[in-house]
């Protein structure tokens, strides 16, 4: 249950809670701004909509504007756009970018605010345009940099009241509106920001919560698909295995009969028939669908459940405990004997034998409204790094498991210690077998399985470190919780 020493893959696939959907963390949020594309698309519409204010004005009412500044103040629009069109060949535009939108947004509502200044200031009707910056901002960028553009409208607002131009007008008149105008003006701007950027702030904080949702739904759905195909694919494999399983057993007994009882070989043979006796049982329980009312779904001690998923796994060179805790010394609950929960606890399990160094402690803790289930071990633990991908199907890195390994020794061994020497020589004495360290892969599918058959009977997942002290291995655990009305029987 230890992770391998490569830190850049994942131990197994057992999800914790920081890898429980993940997917929500692609989506593109609104803390993180607007592409360079769009930005620059949207400066062009304004620069359009200014130069064609600007022309109609003075070809067709003939105002008296101050041509030449306006001309400047949008042409360095046309300047800031034109290199931001530049910089969209050097880098991906398409990304969005907070403090790049904080600060093109900055810059169209000075440059706005100096254009208004030329024109009237408070006295524009234009001024109402203040509001679109600010808008867009709440709408894309996080709290504080949207109210900093606020604060950058209302500054705009402010000086606008005080220091503009007069408001062009028809040759030989001049429109002088008074200062409370110009107030309510400004007043009613202000205003206006704030509502139409806490209604937009509003509505994008849920429409990202309706993204999240989709995207956890997505994730649900997806590893309910995985699944559903890994059990299509568990029954091919119990349908194919079938009949090479049958046929090493024949060849097993064969060996078996010719050998001479009680030797090397004949105990080699029988370890073999015993093997291939569990992988058909094996086989035969993902094959089939238990029927209901089955011994499968009837009740069973805790204690006796924790037994049921340890007892496979025992020898070899480990120690297993297996405790049961409750509160206040009250006799432990009576369970359901779900195959969700033995399939997902004996992998965790299998998982711990495969990496322990020495123990494994399976434990139930019940509480009053709880029971948990946490299997220990003292192997090299869960590296921080890889945390956030525990639960991924098909990434490990573990060739084969300790048990695996175990066996392939005591075999080899006897095979060994069975061959005789040449002809005039003393045989050479068997190499030591190498020391079965924990196991480093294989198909990356058990946490992953295990993960999602222990939530369907709503338990929940986590993953931790064990119990190692300074100067040991520091394990790792894994812990699955229920409500005790999911799992126990009610009396």
């Amino acid at each position: 249950m230890s992770p391998p020493q490569d830190p850049a893959l994942p131990q197994s696939n057992l999800p914790g809670e920081s890898g429980r959907f993940s997917g929500w963390r692609n989506l593109p949020r609104r803390s993180r701004g607007l592409s360079l594309r769009t930005l620059v698309i949207l400066r062009w519409m304004a620069i359009a909509g200014q130069t064609a204010t600007v022309a109609v004005a003075t070809l067709y009412f003939h105002f008296d504007l101050p041509l030449w500044g306006c001309l400047a103040v949008i042409a360095a629009s046309v300047a800031m756009n034109l290199n931001a069109t530049a910089r969209l060949k050097r880098v991906d535009g398409s990304l969005p970018d907070g403090r790049m939108t904080a600060a093109h947004l900055g810059f169209d509502i000075l440059q706005l605010s100096v254009l208004l200044s030329l024109t009237g200031g408070l006295q524009n009707p234009f001024c109402l345009l203040l509001v679109a910056p600010v808008t867009v901002a709440a709408a894309s960028l996080p709290g504080r940099q949207a109210a900093l553009m606020g604060l950058l409208v209302l500054a705009a607002t402010i000086s606008l009241f005080f220091f503009s131009m007069p408001l062009p007008w028809q040759a030989g008149t001049e429109l002088d509106l008074p200062p409370l105008y110009r107030f309510g003006t400004g007043l009613a701007l202000f205003t206006g920001v704030v509502f139409t950027s806490a209604y937009a702030w509003r509505v994008a904080a849920d429409a990202e919560k309706l993204e999240l949702a989709l995207a956890t739904t997505q994730d649900v759905l997806q590893r309910e698909q995985r699944l559903a195909a890994l059990g299509g694919l568990a029954a091919a494999a119990a349908h194919e295995l079938g009949t090479p399983l049958a046929t090493i057993q024949v060849v097993a007994k064969e060996l078996l009969r010719a050998s001479a009882k009680g030797g090397p070989a004949a105990e080699d043979a029988a370890l073999i028939l015993q093997q291939a006796e569990r992988c058909r049982d094996i086989l035969k329980q993902l094959s089939q669908q238990p029927e209901e009312g089955d011994a499968a779904f009837a009740e069973v001690g805790l204690k006796a459940l924790l037994e049921e998923v340890t007892e496979p796994h025992r020898g070899f060179d480990l120690q297993f405990e297996v405790l049961v805790r409750t509160a206040s010394g009250e006799p432990a609950p009576r369970v359901r004997r779900l195959p969700e929960v033995i399939h997902g606890l004996s992998t965790l399990v299998e998982n711990a034998a495969d990496f322990a160094a020495s123990r494994v402690r399976v434990q139930a803790l019940v509480d009053a409204g709880f029971i948990e289930i946490e299997v220990v071990d003292d192997g090299p633990g869960f590296p921080a790094d890889i945390l956030p991908r525990l639960g991924e199907p098909y990434v490990t890195s573990r060739p084969q498991g300790k048990a695996r390994r175990a066996l392939s020794a005591q075999i080899a061994a006897s095979v060994a210690a069975a061959a005789p020497g040449r002809k005039g020589r003393k045989a050479a004495p068997p190499p030591e077998p190498e020391p079965i360290a924990p196991s480093q892969g294989g198909m990356g599918l058990g946490f992953f399985i295990a993960r999602t058959l222990l939530e369907r009977t709503g338990g929940k997942v986590t993953v931790g470190s064990g119990d190692g002290g300074r100067g040991q291995p520091k394990g790792a655990r894994v812990a699955v919780r229920w409500a005790r009305p999911s799992l126990e029987i009610s009396s």
